[in-house]
């Protein structure tokens, strides 16, 4: 079989670079995904599927194959479609034609590995013993709202029902020909904090007459980056961030406002619930402190992505067989996923697809989410080649 859907693979290169130039030309953001999900399904018609279902959740496309040898089991594949709110630098002849929009974190690269894989499975319908449901997803991006919820809430897991699910991501870290592959958290949970500080102003030579939300502010900022090194434990990871803030309006007015907007970031359930509880604590406390009011608005966003350890097993194993690395530790950071949704659900495998050329020095890289981000065309393929093989071990 590996060698079957190896020369499949082969078959279809040009046309998974033909989708990937399409789709990086062509970036829409979360919730706007309109004309990619139209391409995706104008793909998907030309293909053997059984059934193809649209407006899943927002523009989410499902499509299911049944195999000939058989019903059960079902594996769902996901690929999420949505682009960045972001101005491309690349000067790549297939730039993003949309003006300040970019597939900086690689999900056109993982829609066109989804329909490359698409293409291979059909090809080998009659040797599947069991169905595939190809899940392509809207609005990753946009936690906490994103659009593996709403699919799921679609019906995108049943009809029929999806036994286990796997997704991947371009990962600029690792080397292209290596696969990471680990079981346990490999995302975190992710959340959006929002507080307004309410003072009192006065006039900055008589702060005796306010109640100053300035100075309140700035003690709830320090006070926050203590919730992790007093409140979690040291064996745990989590992060507290505070990334933009407002207060007062003028050089001698003590301020009667103040705003932060932040995240906090955490890899079990269990730290997920103990740091919002704290936040809480600590902003409601620090604003009683200095005699002002707090309205908090705490974003419980995507839990954190936990793969399953058989899963993570077998995927491992289908790496190392047809011929790649697979990176069993490698540093994940706690970026969030909302692939998270689907992994609570389902047994499932979330791996990390190396795309830094062999040339290119890690630190050299541009970021996932950097404006001049472009995974290494070398990869694809490689994503399209391990998907296909995993859904044949697992159906096997």
């Amino acid at each position: 079989m590996k060698e079957k859907i190896k020369e499949l693979v082969e078959k279809y290169k040009t046309k998974n670079l033909e989708y990937y130039f399409h789709l990086h030309e062509n970036p829409e953001k979360s919730y706007h995904e309109e004309k990619t999900a139209a391409f995706v399904i104008e793909v998907l018609k030309k293909l053997p599927l059984d059934e193809i279902k649209t407006n899943v959740g927002g523009f989410g496309v499902t499509a299911l194959l049944k195999g000939d040898a058989g019903e059960c089991p079902c594996v769902g594949l996901r690929a999420d479609m949505d682009a960045l709110e972001v101005t491309e630098a690349t000067g790549v002849p297939f730039a993003s034609k949309n003006n300040g929009l970019m597939h900086a974190c690689g999900h056109d690269a993982h829609t066109s590995i989804l329909l490359t894989a698409c293409h291979v499975l059909c090809d080998l319908k009659n040797e599947l013993k069991g169905s595939v449901k190809f899940l392509f997803q809207p609005s990753e991006e946009l936690t906490p709202h994103g659009g593996a919820k709403g699919m799921i809430a679609d019906g995108a897991l049943e009809n029929p029902h999806v036994d286990m699910i796997c997704g991947l991501h371009v990962w600029p870290t690792i080397e292209t020909g290596s696969i990471g592959i680990q079981p346990g958290a490999v995302s975190a949970a992710s959340d959006h904090i929002i507080a307004k500080i309410k003072g009192v102003p006065c006039h900055g030579s008589m702060p005796e007459k306010g109640r100053d939300a300035v100075l309140c502010t700035a003690a709830t900022i320090m006070n926050l980056q203590q919730v992790v090194s007093r409140n979690i434990s040291a064996s745990e990871t989590a992060v507290v961030t505070i990334g933009h803030t407002e207060a007062g309006s003028r050089y001698n007015v003590v301020g009667g406002e103040g705003y932060i907007d932040g995240t906090a970031r955490s890899f079990t359930d269990e730290v997920h619930e103990a740091l919002q509880k704290h936040i809480v604590r600590v902003i409601e406390g620090t604003a009683k402190t200095y005699d002002c009011e707090a309205e908090i608005n705490y974003m419980v966003g995507y839990p954190p992505t936990i793969n399953d350890e058989k899963m993570a097993q077998i995927a491992r194993s289908v790496a190392i067989k047809i011929g790649y690395k697979a990176v069993t530790e490698h540093p994940i950071p706690p970026t969030g996923e909302d692939f998270a949704f689907f992994a609570k659900e389902r047994p499932s495998i979330f791996a990390h697809l190396g795309c830094r050329p062999k040339n290119v020095k890690s630190e050299d890289m541009p970021a996932l989410h950097n404006d001049k981000f472009l995974p290494d065309q070398e990869s694809f393929p490689i994503g399209v080649n391990y998907t296909s093989n995993l859904v044949a071990e697992i159906l096997k």
